[in-house]
C-alpha cells in the first residue's frame, strides 16, 4: 500500500497524486510540489489516502512543504506581472502582424518560465515572437497553442442554461461528444440550441447520456409491430415518450376504424424487447413476435385467446359461447363488409360504362351535327349561287326583250299579242275543266274565299330595277300609231 494525496493546479484542472511523505496534509490546504514544468503551487483535493501500488504510476514526486504567506505573496506578484506580460506580448503580435489570439499568461511558482496560451486556425510560425519576448523578459518563453473549448475553460462564462460553464467549473477532462446524443434525448438539432460557448456541441450532453440509453433501450422504435399483452389487439408505435415509458399505438379495429391509444411499455410485447440479467444489465431477449400473434388470433375458425391482466394472478379464460358468439359477429361483419365492396365495386362499374355510354353517344351527335351543318353549308351556297345564276339569266332576257319590243313595229306586236291569246284561252279552259269537278261544298267555299279576297283591299308591289334579282322584264311604253 502506498499513501498518497490528490493536488489540483487550476479550479477545473486535474488531480494530481504525490507522495505527502510523514506529513499529514488534509483537504483544501495549498502545498508546494515539483513538476514537469517546474515548482507548482497547488491545492489539496484528496487528503492522506492509503491505494494499491499498480493503480498509480511510480515513482511518485514529493511534497516540497506546506505553502506559507511569503508563497502566496509571490503569487501576487506573478499575477501583476502575468497582466503586464499579457499587454506586451499583444503588442508584439499586431507589431509581426500575426494571425494568432492570445488567450492567458501564467508564470511558473519559481518564475523560471512563462508560458503564453493562444489560438490560432493554423499553424504559426512564432520564433521571432519569442526571440523579442526572451529579449524583454529574460527568462524562458514557451507558447502553446490550444483548442477553441479550453479557451473557453480558461476564460470561463455563463451557460445557456443560466449557470457557469461546466468545463470551467467542474469538468477536469473534455468529454467526446456526438450529435448522437442529442438525437437519441430528442432534441432539436438546431445548431444555435445544442451547441455551447465554444461553438461544439454542449459538454452536458453527456450527463444524461447514460440515462438515455436505457431509457430507449427498454422501447420499441416508431414504426415497429407491438401487441397488447392485455386485450392481444396489434398495432404500430406512433410516438413514445422516453421519460414517461408510455407508448402511443395506432390499432385498426374489425370496422375499419382506427384508433390512437396510450400503453406503459410494460404491457406491450415487440420483437425489440430486453431484459435485465443477474447483474441489472439489459440484454437482448429472444422474443418472437410473429409466433406470439399468431397464437393470440384467430386460428381456422376456433380463437384460442387468453385476456391476461398486468398482474400474473389475475387471469381471465372467456367462455366459449362467448368466443363462438364473438366469432359468428365478426364473421357477419366480415361478409357485410365483403358485399358492401362488391355492390360499391358493380356500381362504380355501371357508372362507368354509362359514363362512357354517354359521351360515345354525344360525341356521335356532334359528329352528325357538325356533318349535317357542313352538308347544309354547301347546299346553302350551293343553292345561292343558282339563284344568281337563274337572275342573271333573267335579267339578260329581260333586257333582250325589251330591245326587241323597242325595235319591233305594230305588226309584230300584234302577232306577239295573238301568239299569247290562245294560251291565255288555254289557262282559262283548264280552270273552267278543274271548277266543274269540285264538289258542291269545295265550290261554295271557293266563292266564299273569292269574295273576301275581293272586298280586302289591293296593293301592288312595286316592282324592283333588273339588275336588283327581279326576274320580271321591265315594262316598255311604246306609241300606237
Amino acid at each position: 500500500m502506498v499513501t498518497i494525496i490528490g493536488v489540483k493546479f487550476r479550479c477545473a484542472g486535474k488531480i494530481y497524486y504525490f507522495d505527502p511523505g510523514d506529513q499529514q496534509i488534509s483537504r483544501g490546504m495549498s502545498v508546494i510540489v515539483e513538476t514537469a514544468r517546474g515548482v507548482e503551487m497547488g491545492t489539496v483535493m484528496l487528503a492522506n489516502k492509503e491505494v494499491e501500488e499498480d493503480t498509480i504510476v511510480q515513482p511518485l514526486k514529493p511534497v516540497i512543504r506546506i505553502a506559507t504567506t511569503e508563497d502566496f505573496d509571490v503569487i501576487r506578484d506573478h499575477k501583476e506581472k502575468e497582466k503586464e506580460a499579457y499587454k506586451i506580448c499583444q503588442e508584439k503580435i499586431i507589431e509581426r502582424q500575426l494571425e494568432m489570439k492570445l488567450v492567458d499568461v501564467e508564470y511558473t511558482f519559481d518564475g523560471n518560465k512563462i508560458l503564453f496560451y493562444f489560438t490560432a486556425d493554423g499553424r504559426i510560425d512564432f520564433r521571432e515572437l519569442v526571440k523579442d519576448l526572451a529579449s524583454i523578459f529574460k527568462t524562458r518563453i514557451e507558447l502553446r497553442q490550444i483548442g477553441v473549448r479550453d479557451e473557453t475553460k480558461m476564460l470561463g462564462g455563463i451557460g445557456i442554461c443560466g449557470r457557469c460553464l461546466c468545463c470551467s467549473s467542474y469538468l477536469s477532462d473534455f468529454i467526446p461528444v456526438s450529435i448522437k446524443m442529442a438525437k437519441e434525448q430528442s432534441l432539436s438539432l438546431n445548431p444555435s440550441k445544442i451547441s455551447g460557448v465554444c461553438g461544439r456541441l454542449m459538454c452536458c450532453l453527456k450527463n444524461e447520456e447514460d440515462t438515455y440509453e436505457y431509457l430507449n433501450s427498454r422501447l420499441p422504435s416508431v414504426g415497429e409491430k407491438v401487441v397488447v399483452e392485455s386485450t392481444g389487439e396489434v398495432g404500430t408505435v406512433q410516438t413514445v415518450n422516453v421519460l414517461r415509458q408510455r407508448v402511443k399505438v395506432i390499432i385498426s379495429s374489425d370496422d375499419d376504424n382506427v384508433d390512437v391509444k396510450e400503453f406503459p411499455v410494460e404491457k406491450l410485447k415487440f420483437s425489440s424487447m430486453k431484459r435485465e440479467d443477474e447483474e441489472g444489465n439489459l440484454v437482448e431477449d429472444s422474443f418472437d413476435l410473429d409466433a406470439y400473434i399468431e397464437e393470440m388470433q384467430v386460428d381456422r375458425g376456433e380463437i384460442r385467446f387468453r385476456e391476461i391482466s398486468y398482474s400474473e394472478t389475475d387471469v381471465l379464460v372467456k367462455s366459449e359461447e362467448t368466443e363462438n358468439a364473438g366469432q359468428e359477429n365478426r364473421r357477419n361483419r366480415r361478409d357485410g363488409r365483403r358485399d358492401n365492396r362488391n355492390n360499391r365495386r358493380n356500381r362504380e362499374q355501371n357508372a362507368g360504362a354509362g359514363e362512357r355510354e354517354d359521351s360515345r353517344e354525344g360525341q356521335n351527335r356532334q359528329e352528325r351535327v357538325e356533318e349535317t351543318a357542313e352538308t347544309r353549308g354547301s347546299r346553302n351556297n350551293r343553292g345561292n349561287g343558282n339563284n344568281r345564276n337563274r337572275n342573271n339569266r333573267n335579267n339578260r332576257r329581260g333586257k333582250e326583250q325589251a330591245e326587241e319590243a323597242m325595235n319591233a313595229g305594230p305588226e309584230n306586236r300584234n302577232t306577239s299579242e295573238r301568239k299569247d291569246a290562245p294560251e291565255r284561252k288555254d289557262n282559262s279552259e283548264k280552270k273552267e275543266f278543274s271548277e266543274e269537278r269540285k264538289s258542291p261544298e269545295e265550290k261554295k267555299n271557293s266563292e266564299d274565299r273569292k269574295n273576301s279576297e275581293d272586298r280586302k283591299p289591293r296593293f301592288h308591289r312595286r316592282r324592283g330595277r333588273g339588275n336588283q334579282g327581279d326576274s320580271r322584264p321591265a315594262e316598255v311604253k311604246t306609241d300606237n300609231k
